[in-house]
């Protein structure tokens, strides 16, 4: 298996990323290539004293920022590690690429660049919220404004990814709105949820509101891409509140020290299923290859756990899946348009 790691874009030094590339050629047996500048990735890896015959490094002479236009990955930045590293991937040097860097240039990029299947109108980003039973929210970002049509894609393209990753014989597939009956929510919620009704491919269980979503009763959450990243922040906020809380009550006396000894193996199982490193980061489904944004502060235990799920991303075949479905709606397409 062949990842290519931008190390650059994210908000971390390049050093954490490093740091997670080399466990990942220590422990899941793949080749990796770590785009970015050079001379920094050349002090990192001196830094772990490894040698730099171990990976392949390719220059980038720029950086895509988090306060650029998206659009600078395919016009003045094309000399950028994430610009490159999409085009190593489009051009057969990798299986699968990962970025912590600016969330709108890596879709426009990758759209872009590796271009969308066929029939999908638009890519969507599909986070794992940290949560007891992990949920797939899509969309979490790409998409501020979608239509009804595209937010059905969304659910079928986070079942299929859901299904694979998850080992899930039927996944229950929830839109996100602000009451559980059908009349509820603005014109686009109502028209995706008849959409969604109709489709007997997936295991539509109709609408959960915001309060339900830790209950466990979906395993992908449709969003448009506005609410969704409301909904990821909102929940990885909230891990960081209880983990630093939980720590603070344990540790705040004698008598709750002794407590802690008891509770050790309880209060560590809560902190990993609240936090995001453990899942690595979020696919970029309806692209034609596998792209994996990782967090922009990712250390080197989440971008490791970003290389795993670009692994598991690829082998499963979750990309000729959702293309085959593609196809199918963009013939669906042609047949209306003819009608």
């Amino acid at each position: 298996m062949r990842l290519i790691i931008d190390v650059m874009s994210g908000d971390a030094e390049p050093l954490e990323a490093v740091k997670g590339a080399f466990k990942a050629l220590d422990e899941l047996g793949c080749e990796i290539t770590l785009v970015g500048n050079e001379t920094s990735i050349k002090e990192a890896i001196s830094t772990l004293s490894r040698s730099e015959e171990e990976i392949r490094i390719v220059n980038a002479e720029s950086v895509v920022t988090m306060e650029d236009d998206y659009l600078v990955v395919i016009k003045s930045k094309k000399n950028s590690s994430m610009s490159i590293g999409l085009s190593l991937l489009r051009d057969g040097e990798g299986d699968a690429f990962i970025s912590t860097g600016n969330t709108g240039a890596l879709v426009a990029g990758a759209t872009l660049i590796l271009r969308k299947l066929k029939g999908v109108k638009a890519a969507c980003i599909g986070a794992v919220l940290p949560l007891k039973n992990p949920v797939l929210l899509v969309d979490s970002g790409a998409n501020v404004e979608p239509d009804a049509k595209s937010m059905h894609q969304f659910a079928v393209m986070g079942e299929v990814y859901a299904r694979n990753m998850f080992n899930l014989g039927s996944p229950r597939v929830a839109l996100i709105n602000n009451g559980t009956e059908y009349t509820k929510g603005n014109a686009l919620a109502r028209e995706t949820y008849a959409i969604l009704k109709e489709d007997t491919d997936i295991n539509f269980v109709g609408n959960v509101e915001g309060r339900d979503i830790v209950d466990d009763v979906c395993d992908v959450l449709v969003a448009d891409g506005y609410t969704g990243n409301i909904i990821l922040k909102l929940v990885e906020g909230f891990g960081h509140y209880m983990s630093s809380t939980l720590k603070g009550l344990l540790f705040k006396n004698l008598k709750t020290k002794l407590g802690a000894i008891f509770l050790s193996g309880e209060a560590k199982a809560l902190k990993k299923s609240m936090d995001y490193t453990e899942y690595g980061g979020a696919p970029l489904l309806g692209v034609a290859k596998p792209v994996i944004k990782a967090h922009g502060n990712s250390n080197a235990k989440a971008l490791f756990s970003a290389c795993r799920q670009a692994i598991a991303f690829v082998e499963t075949g979750i990309v000729s899946e959702i293309a085959e479905k593609a196809e199918l709606w963009r013939n669906n397409r042609k047949e209306a348009e003819h009608e």
